[in-house]
């Protein structure tokens, strides 16, 4: 069963309310990719409507800025951790990862700053649009201002 966590703030509102559960990181694989407890089991979780440079990926080689989106991630998601996991209407990818948007404590919405700070491209996946519209224009932001990988790649 899920819990609702309407103690938590965030800074990026959403029409409807999706289903949500608090977390605790166990460790960060890359900018975009988490292993979370939740609810008692081990988690890989994919952040929704972002995607960072990859640097751990086996057929491919270490991307621009992907180093830099990596140890934001990590800065922010220590273990240990405890995050607010908010999820969309697909629950999982074709690798069985748990699809999520995360939250800090404080309210921050990880995936929004991935791309505000130009650590991400967004990206849209349907049927797990929520925030596709609102990511696409911070996308646009940081892009226009060179910020993050807009300015290094």
């Amino acid at each position: 069963m899920l819990t609702i966590v309407s103690s938590l703030g965030s800074s990026c509102s959403s029409k409807q309310q999706l289903p949500s559960d608090v977390a605790t990181v166990i460790k960060v694989i890359d900018g975009d990719t988490v292993v979370l407890r939740l609810q008692g089991a081990v988690e890989t979780v994919r952040l929704i409507g972002v995607d960072t440079p990859e640097t751990v990926h086996p057929t491919k080689p270490v991307e621009c800025f992907g180093p830099e989106a990596s140890a934001f991630t990590h800065s922010v998601l220590n273990p240990k951790t405890r995050v607010r996991v908010q999820r969309d209407l697909e629950a999982r990818d074709r690798y069985q990862r748990l699809l999520v948007y995360l939250y800090l404590t404080d309210g921050t919405f990880v995936n929004q700053e991935l791309l505000r700070l130009g650590f991400a491209r967004a990206m849209s996946i349907a049927p797990n649009t929520t925030f596709s519209t609102k990511f696409a224009s911070i996308e646009t932001a940081a892009r226009e201002n060179q910020i993050g990988l807009w300015l290094k790649c």
